[in-house]
């Protein structure tokens, strides 16, 4: 585990584990790389090097007021990569983090990226626009971060409901995934947060893929109600020079975690090909 100080002075905690290949896994909002516990666990079992950070504002790096966007985002990264001397490298993103890494691997990844793995990810754009009819309406948007400036613990508390897919017929809530969730998310800073949920929503990511050309695995389950897999996996795959699209029947957004045996296999079938 380290911390990087990065050129304002933020400070980006990570960990670095093992040799080999290195693969980078890019965690959700508002979690952290806590998130990545099982798959990082894999990973480094079958002999690769992996790395996880926690984007400001989030974890245990610092709770930043400023500089909660994409392209700082992404900046942050690159200078984390250049510290370790990243090449070769996986990225791995969930979500937020496969928006996170979709516009590092675009602008500051060239010569140091091998391949790509979108999961349950927000490009290549959130947010209803008149370019984007499919979209989350913005008032969706605003009554999210409503509820995160009246009372963040509880709207914490309620999210990971729909995000594990939870509210389901015939599924049973995990107390003890729940309130992992919930730690991982109070952990994080309130106005990081806040602001990244316009990071999230409203950076339209079309560009960067368009110039992305490394292997890119797109891998989204059909029963998404974070980010549905219309306006999202099923539209970034055409956008892709070298993409490839794995749909998982009924499986939730939170999907590495609570179907962790086959979402690890598939990228493990993926980076070894």
């Amino acid at each position: 585990m380290g911390v990087l100080k990065t050129k304002d002075g933020t400070e980006i905690f990570y960990k670095d584990w093992g040799t080999g290949q290195p693969i980078v896994f890019h965690h959700g909002w508002p979690l952290s790389s806590d998130d990545w516990d099982t798959q990082m666990l894999f990973f480094l079992d079958k002999g690769y090097r992996v790395i996880a950070h926690d984007r400001r504002g989030h974890g245990r790096s610092t709770q930043t007021a400023t500089g909660n966007d994409m392209d700082t985002y992404a900046a942050d990264f690159a200078e984390l990569a250049a510290s370790l001397d990243l090449r070769d490298a996986i990225h791995v993103g969930h979500s937020t983090g496969g928006g996170e890494a979709a516009h590092y691997v675009a602008r500051h990844g060239k010569d140091r990226v091998a391949r790509l793995v979108l999961i349950s990810a927000v490009p290549p754009i959130m947010v209803k626009t008149a370019a984007n009819p499919g979209g989350l309406p913005i008032d969706v948007l605003d009554g999210l971060r409503a509820e995160l400036a009246a009372n963040r613990a509880q709207f914490y508390w309620n999210f990971p409901i729909p995000f594990y897919g939870f509210n389901r017929e015939g599924a049973t809530v995990s107390d003890p995934l729940r309130m992992n969730w919930w730690r991982q998310g109070m952990m994080g800073g309130a106005k990081a947060h806040y602001d990244c949920i316009r990071a999230f929503s409203e950076t339209d990511f079309t560009e960067d893929l368009k110039v992305i050309d490394v292997p890119t695995l797109v891998m989204h389950g059909d029963d998404d109600q974070i980010v549905p897999i219309a306006d999202s996996a099923l539209l970034s795959v055409k956008l892709l020079k070298n993409g490839t699209l794995k749909v998982y029947e009924t499986y939730p957004h939170g999907m590495c975690t609570t179907h962790a045996d086959v979402i690890n296999s598939d990228l493990l079938a993926f980076i070894r090909s």
